[in-house]
């Protein structure tokens, strides 16, 4: 069932349809950070990571609970949105070999995935108090704020030093040897040499 499923008639039904994809969305993320932590070497990253892993673990009991509340099976609905970022943040950490290039990327996947999640529950918070159900709301707030903090955080992390050292980080310069068989290849090529 999609968002513009026509398996969803009613707004009580698109908030269970929403809460069912940020709780999928949760289980996914829970999975991934690990290895997002395994692969930043700057500690207070890595060190952020294993704590985020903590609180989304708990965000997912946070969200059993919201189920419960609704009186309904707590389940995911697949997210091809979560999935997407996550594939596309795993897919730009394989292309990096500089690990401070890579801290780098490893912070914008996460914000990503930060800035998914606060849309999310974002929604849900307004959506809960609509249909008068503020005691959910609450619940689902305290995720929000906590996906708030961590995206600050992050972002305090990227400005404070991990974009600097990255966007120190050059290319070499190219060797003599390397030189000579870019001229070689661009004179075999036909390219004129400037």
């Amino acid at each position: 069932m999609g968002w513009f499923s026509s398996d969803i008639d009613t707004f009580d039904e698109l908030f269970v349809h929403t809460l069912q994809d940020i709780y999928y969305a949760e289980n996914k993320i829970a999975k991934s950070l690990p290895d997002m932590a395994k692969k930043a070497s700057d500690a207070e990253l890595k060190k952020g990571f294993n704590t985020h892993l903590k609180q989304t673990k708990g965000q997912i009991k946070r969200l059993d609970r919201v189920f419960k509340m609704i009186k309904s099976v707590p389940q995911g609905t697949k997210c091809p949105a979560i999935d997407g970022i996550l594939d596309e943040a795993k897919e730009i950490a394989g292309e990096i070999d500089n690990k401070t290039v890579l801290n780098a990327a490893l912070i914008a996947a996460a914000q990503a995935v930060e800035h998914y999640e606060i849309a999310r529950y974002g929604t849900l918070v307004a959506w809960a108090k609509v249909i008068g159900r503020n005691d959910v709301a609450k619940v689902l707030n305290m995720n929000l704020k906590e996906e708030k903090a961590t995206d600050k955080k992050l972002g305090s992390i990227a400005k404070r030093k991990i974009n600097k050292k990255a966007a120190m980080r050059k290319q070499p310069k190219p060797s003599d040897v390397d030189k000579a068989e870019n001229a070689f290849l661009a004179a075999a090529a036909g390219i004129p040499a400037i």
